[in-house]
């Protein structure tokens, strides 16, 4: 009989679970998607010293006795109220169960958490960086109101021999659905992306970030990209 599924936090740096957690990442992302173990842990050094104000990030692990078989990752920024999703996996033989979509119920219950510590009030949206044919992003579209936000996103790159990764950027509302977002909201989720969430020293500086907030000007709104169709994704995938 297998063992209880159980469903906890990382606590610190020295959590016995965090190396198995990272494990799982390494055989999920690719190292160009995927930073440093020395970043994470650098990110559990200051929740532990409280030096953080409006930032708070959390790691959520499914375990299996000791093993590590789902992990969800993310931060909650207070100046937008949003919860940003870094990392989501299972272990291939989890999936069919749905952990990932409950490790990343517990993780927006975290941000939740957030939002009422910092802000006193409820969340306001979800945001996350995937693949643009990627089925997760396709079932947060259609069943979960998510807007795939239709400008060239990149994600920064998170070793210095990488390049940036063109991703969708997606927001998912949680109060009420919409079908666009303003423009001076978008600049304003990349730059806490970029600045905050990877810890661009400059952004402006960089041309790639710039060309992000040129595709920008004169729009006042960004609304939905068009996704590949299903059997659009499995063309690609042979």
């Amino acid at each position: 009989m297998p063992e209880r599924l159980r469903m906890r936090e990382i606590a610190g740096e020295d959590d016995p679970a965090l190396r198995g957690a990272y494990t799982l990442l390494r055989r999920t992302f690719p190292p160009k998607e995927l930073v440093p173990l020395g970043e994470m842990q650098n990110s559990l050094r200051e929740r532990e010293a409280r030096v953080l104000t409006d930032l708070r990030w959390h790691m959520i692990v499914a375990l299996r006795g000791e093993e590590v078989v789902g992990v969800g990752s993310g931060t909650y920024l207070g100046s937008l109220n949003v919860g940003i999703i870094g990392y989501l996996t299972v272990d291939p033989e989890e999936r069919a169960g749905g952990l990932g979509a409950r490790v990343r119920a517990r993780l927006r219950k975290a941000f939740e958490q957030d939002a009422l510590t910092i802000r006193s009030e409820s969340l306001t949206a979800l945001v996350g960086e995937v693949e643009a044919d990627n089925p997760w992003l396709d079932y947060l579209v259609r069943r979960r109101g998510a807007l795939a936000l239709d400008f060239p996103y990149l994600q920064p790159e998170v070793r210095s021999d990488r390049e940036p990764v063109p991703l969708v950027l997606y927001y998912q509302p949680l109060r009420r659905p919409i079908k666009r977002l303003p423009a001076a909201t978008v600049r304003q989720l990349v730059f806490a992306l970029w600045r905050r969430g990877y810890r661009i020293a400059a952004p402006m500086r960089d041309p790639r970030f710039r060309r992000m907030l040129r595709a920008l000007e004169g729009r006042r709104t960004v609304g939905q990209i068009h996704l590949p169709s299903a059997r659009q994704r499995r063309a690609r995938a042979r």
